[in-house]
């Protein structure tokens, strides 16, 4: 297990200064977010990135060691305004289109917490993203990773599933973070959550993150890998098992956190 980290938790920032920083922590990949962790140029629209530009961003990680494991691109995917869908669809696309020449085999997402009260067509419209940014994953050899997460449309496991099994893609896959599945509600069951995800999408995984959960009166909190009570030794084991040398991302760590939360997931296996 090669454990990377999601760029932006350095800070935004030149894309030269940004990966002499990641590769001077000792990670060897990220998860990168353009516009979360880039401010070289402004990537809130698309049209910018172009192959030269491409090229140089991943040559400068590669220059310290770090390669881009995975694009991220977390925007919402079934929003009603129809110029803002079709704008964040361009985004997405774009980044498939330039994900090799950045060196990343993945472009993730979750699909966008709704803000209104969800019926059947926003559904529908989200499947009618998700299959139209996944044809174009096709063309470029890219993998689409959807990640569910509580509060978001897509929020299980289940229903994750259920979307791999109407986009019958091998290029849609799965990212994984079981801290994102776990409730005030559920959290005591936290086995049999992290269980199910494995049974259902285990075979469907591209990528994992990694960060922890604890449960205080009630309610749920996130904190670095290895500070909560999230069950690391059951998620890594199922994860060995399904998807060996898996690219996992730590989340939620500080600087001052980030190289002891590293050992902490190196040593769970």
């Amino acid at each position: 297990m090669n454990v990377g980290i999601l760029a932006h938790l350095f800070g935004k920032m030149p894309y030269k200064q940004l990966a002499e920083e990641v590769g001077s922590s000792g990670f060897k990949h990220v998860q990168l977010a353009l516009w979360k962790a880039v401010n070289d140029y402004d990537f809130s629209k698309p049209g910018l990135l172009n192959p030269g530009l491409a090229s140089n961003i991943k040559e400068e990680f590669n220059k310290h060691g770090v390669s881009i494991s995975i694009l991220a691109c977390y925007l919402h995917l079934y929003h009603r305004d129809k110029a803002i869908l079709q704008e964040n669809t361009a985004r997405f696309k774009e980044l498939i289109r330039y994900a090799s020449l950045l060196g990343a085999p993945i472009v993730a997402a979750e699909v966008g917490k709704p803000t209104w009260e969800v019926n059947d067509e926003d559904w529908k419209t989200l499947i009618a993203t998700i299959r139209e940014i996944v044809e174009e994953g096709e063309k470029w050899g890219v993998f689409v990773g959807i990640e569910p997460a509580n509060g978001h449309l897509i929020d299980t496991a289940t229903s994750l599933k259920k979307m791999l099994d109407e986009i019958n893609s091998s290029q849609l896959g799965v990212v994984l973070d079981p801290g994102n599945l776990l409730t005030a509600e559920n959290f005591y069951q936290q086995e049999d959550v992290i269980e199910e995800a494995f049974r259902l999408l285990g075979n469907r995984i591209v990528a994992c993150h990694a960060k922890d959960r604890i449960l205080t009166e009630n309610s749920i909190k996130t904190v670095p890998p290895g500070k909560g009570q999230m069950n690391y030794s059951l998620y890594l084991k199922l994860l060995e098992k399904y998807k060996p040398e898996s690219i996992i991302i730590m989340e939620a760590a500080k600087s001052h956190e980030m190289a002891e939360c590293k050992r902490f997931l190196e040593s769970v296996l």
